[in-house]
């Protein structure tokens, strides 16, 4: 959806536009999101592969096989993400009311082991797989939106706001809970985080002051964060997203992308990887 290719084709050929985004943070920091046509991608019901990577559902969990070349520093990226799901969720949220964009998350608690061999780093933790959908770009429906999930002692806290392109704000405050359940509940005041460098705005919703703890990606439409705040009487660590699609439509924004997004021209998935539909 943010493919500056997709667009400046017209939006034709969906699937020729396909790539798998990996983000590494901390010490052996990675970045890969290459995009391929449509001769790499390879899809059937339950597994989704684009070049040498792919994702394949198994009903509870899901692998991630990784073997990309990062940019801007071409760095090689290869290992394996196991993702178990402790609740399934198959509740789709609408974000605005002409139903054309929504989102659903998946699996809002689960757990996740990261074995990387390129670079050699590994770990296992609290995890949450997500999806969003629509029939039109994102800068259409919207103008700004900020997204943030913390793992809480009764489960996973979300909280998802937008400023849609039609009039009206979309305000989700959700409790996903161990048990499998979701329910709304309010959602304490607006609090403001610090501008990015980029000076891109940032907000959260908090019972007190909110501070930033890490920036993990600071672009000129997009940034991600670790934040703590207060919510429902629980001191809370929240990954944090703010999204600005005026910048993003920007066509000089579109042009910096292919920096970090290139383009590649490689071979069709291989038959022997088994991947074929």
């Amino acid at each position: 959806m943010f493919s500056p290719y997709y667009a400046w084709s017209g939006r034709r050929a969906p699937e020729d536009h396909c790539a798998i985004n990996v983000a590494l943070y901390g010490g052996g920091a990675r970045w890969s999101m290459t995009e391929r046509g449509a001769g790499a991608l390879a899809r059937s019901t339950n597994s989704f592969a684009v070049g040498p990577s792919a994702l394949h559902w198994d009903g509870q969990g899901l692998d991630i096989d990784i073997d990309e070349i990062c940019a801007p520093l071409p760095r090689r990226l290869i290992g394996r993400v196991r993702l178990d799901a402790e609740t399934l969720n198959r509740q789709s949220f609408e974000l605005e009311s002409q139903g054309r964009h929504f989102w659903r998350p998946i699996a809002p608690l689960a757990r996740v082991s990261v074995e990387m061999k390129h670079p050699a780093i590994q770990w296992r933790g609290h995890a949450y797989f997500d999806t969003n959908r629509g029939d039109e770009p994102l800068e259409a429906g919207f103008s700004s939106w900020h997204w943030s999930r913390a793992r809480l002692r009764e489960g996973t806290r979300v909280f998802y706001e937008s400023e849609n392109r039609r009039g009206g704000q979309t305000a989700l405050s959700l409790i996903f809970t161990e048990s499998g359940e979701w329910v709304e509940r309010p959602a304490p005041g607006v609090v403001p985080l610090p501008q990015t460098l980029w000076r891109l705005p940032r907000l959260t919703r908090s019972e007190r002051p909110a501070r930033v703890l890490e920036t993990l990606e600071d672009a000129p439409f997009y940034a991600r964060s670790r934040i703590a705040h207060r919510v429902d009487g629980e001191d809370a660590i929240s990954m944090h997203e703010s999204l600005d699609l005026d910048r993003f439509a920007n066509p000089v924004v579109k042009a910096m992308l292919p920096f970090r997004m290139p383009r590649a021209r490689g071979p069709a998935v291989r038959e022997e990887d088994g991947r074929k539909p």
